[in-house]
């Protein structure tokens, strides 16, 4: 089974910074949305080295492939399967793809307990099959909605990995005493093969850093990236891709009234935030290369 990316190369393991394609809907300027080809310019020309998302509509197929190779961009596969089945349809699917990794949102938060361990073990198993590593998010409104939960179920399955997005254990819990969270993200981290990147307040899921990041939420989150980067490389091996998403969304934007999502009617510039997300999460893989190094 695998349990993290890898390209099959010797090459020493590495960060990759991914771009969600739903953040960048509903995004362009002038009053008109970017077209495929300038979002994938401007992803690669801000420094991403991949993307993440759903396959392609029908009839973006060739221009899709074309940009992916185009850019040297990495793909990791988004999933909301509730059952074996569903993810085999897909798979089969994205069997042309160069998929690096499938990430599953699984439903839902009513699913617990044995049910729970039974999906997730079948799921892994049908990963197995295909060859591809398969990496379960921590989201609201999935089977991972509660964190204690998904603590256990980490207990329960030694080849579980994780796609870590602490921001909805935050939000949802709103969060404040993160002395006793700690312990429990602290098991989730050891578990993880990818990161979405989004900060949250505890009362709002996505939330302007600022330009020089200096939101006091930014230290919690980077200190929680960098330890679970940190684990990550404990066990990397020659090939070993570590993926992080950075994933500010449309439809969690900020805006007067109920309103069509384009960035000039936001509060903030989630492309601009995207960007910011990167650097921290560069200055993250730096401090945990360096303790690597260092035998901390």
């Amino acid at each position: 089974m695998k349990l993290r990316a890898n390209d099959g190369s010797v090459a020493a393991p590495r960060l990759e910074i991914q771009q969600a394609m739903w953040s960048m809907k509903c995004y362009g300027t002038n009053n008109k949305e970017w077209s495929l080809e300038e979002k994938f310019n401007c992803i690669a020309e801000a420094g991403f080295t991949g993307i993440f998302g759903a396959l392609p509509e029908h009839g973006e197929e060739p221009l899709w492939r074309n940009l992916l190779e185009r850019n040297r961009f990495t793909f990791g596969l988004e999933s909301f399967p509730a059952t074996g089945e569903q993810l085999v349809e897909l798979l089969e699917k994205a069997s042309d793809y160069p998929v690096l990794y499938v990430n599953a949102q699984v439903p839902n938060a009513f699913c617990v307990g044995k049910e729970a361990i039974t999906r997730l073990d079948t799921l892994q198993r049908v990963a197995e099959r295909y060859n591809l590593p398969l990496f379960i998010e921590t989201h609201r409104g999935r089977i991972t909605q509660d964190l204690l939960r998904t603590v256990q179920y980490v207990q329960t399955l030694p080849n579980l990995r994780l796609t870590i997005d602490l921001s909805h254990y935050v939000l949802a819990g709103e969060m404040y005493d993160f002395e006793h969270i700690d312990p429990y993200f602290d098991e989730l981290l050891q578990r993880t093969s990818s990161f979405h990147g989004r900060i949250t307040n505890a009362q709002q899921i996505q939330i302007n850093v600022g330009q020089e990041a200096d939101h006091p939420m930014v230290e919690h989150f980077a200190r929680w990236w960098e330890r679970g980067m940190s684990y990550w490389l404990e066990q990397a091996s020659p090939g070993d891709i570590l993926p992080f998403v950075c994933e500010i969304g449309h439809h969690y934007m900020v805006t007067d009234n109920y309103l069509p999502a384009y960035s000039w009617l936001e509060h903030f510039d989630r492309w601009e935030q995207s960007q910011v997300i990167k650097r921290i999460a560069e200055k993250c893989w730096s401090k945990a290369i360096t303790k690597s190094y260092d035998g901390v």
